[in-house]
């Protein structure tokens, strides 16, 4: 068992490394799981085989020292040399190596696994296509449940929940790549009419109102941005224009449902497809989104972002967001 524990270990040690080498794509939730269902065999086998025998050699060993002491004292031999027996005891009951870094982190891998996959998951943001509302380096919290529970891995939802809502900021898995994680805002739900055309957003006919704000300075790019509140269905939030930048939208790509919009020199005007949602990031002007690589569709879904926990360069940011 500690030669195949050992070889066990060292191909985890194995992938994650070549995962941070980039010479594989790596896949954090199978990793998570097959490390529950490996640390999870161990656990069983260290209840019901390994403890139990180790047990009995304790008992063993513990009955067989106590016999001989009784044949010595029967021959008038009370002080006995030996090991002290209540330390060898405890020696034979130790978990070996092999179990401690297997059966022993089973508990813990298992609650990560139950927080991350039904609960709650943590992201970092790794570009600015949110700023305002998220910025590069933000540490957040991403509701697993609030859109319909999903097996791990397999991301099948198993219950309803609630459908994603305009406004909401979501993250799901890029169609294009899915084993990229991506976030953006929802801007059209299945069965809207999105237009935006000469930067202004459309949903079905209806104008989005939005109140010009104060420039925002990005400290990162080191320039100013025209900023706006934007309000959707009764949720304001902050969005960026950038004025160098045209309306009509460079290198739209071929994707799924792509006959349901329509492209010109003043931006496009998309029909949401039934189980399909339209994103777009609120740095409006630097947003790779729905403009671009076309639909998210439902099963793509991983979660509601909600919560900043931590910006280890400010931590004034922590706390909710819309």
């Amino acid at each position: 068992m500690p030669l195949l524990t050992a070889a066990v270990l060292a191909g985890f040690a194995g992938y994650a490394l070549a995962w941070y080498l980039g010479i594989v794509e790596g896949n954090f939730a199978l990793l998570l799981f097959l490390a529950t269902v490996v640390t999870g065999l161990y656990w069983v086998a260290e209840r019901l085989v390994f403890l139990p025998r180790r047990r009995r050699a304790a008992e063993t060993m513990a009955q067989q020292a106590g016999e001989r002491r009784a044949q010595l004292a029967a021959q008038g031999i009370s002080q006995v040399d030996g090991p002290d027996i209540a330390q060898a005891r405890q020696k034979l009951l130790m978990q070996p190596w092999w179990l401690d870094w297997t059966a022993g982190l089973f508990p813990v891998i298992l609650a990560v696994f139950v927080l991350r996959s039904f609960l709650f998951e943590p992201f970092k943001i790794p570009s600015g296509s949110m700023i305002p509302t998220l910025l590069v380096g933000d540490l957040i919290l991403v509701n697993k449940f609030t859109y319909g529970l999903r097996l791990p891995v397999l991301n099948t939802r198993i219950t309803e929940g609630t459908a994603p809502a305009r406004g909401d900021v979501m993250v799901f898995r890029y169609p294009p790549k899915p084993s990229l994680d991506y976030i953006k805002r929802v801007i059209g739900v299945p069965g809207d009419e999105v237009a935006y055309l000469n930067k202004r957003l459309t949903v079905n006919g209806q104008p989005v109102p939005r109140q010009a704000l104060a420039d925002f300075f990005e400290e990162d790019a080191m320039r100013y941005s025209r900023q706006f509140a934007e309000t959707m269905d009764g949720r304001t939030y902050r969005i960026l224009n950038d004025d160098d930048r045209p309306a009509f939208v460079p290198g739209a790509e071929d994707y799924p449902h792509r006959e349901n919009c329509r492209y010109s020199v003043e931006g496009v005007v998309c029909k949401v497809p039934p189980g399909h949602y339209f994103m777009m990031g609120d740095n409006r002007d630097n947003s790779l989104d729905s403009r671009y690589w076309g639909f998210v569709p439902e099963r793509n879904i991983v979660g509601k972002a909600f919560f900043i926990w931590m910006n280890f360069g400010d931590i004034k940011r922590i706390g909710s967001f819309e």
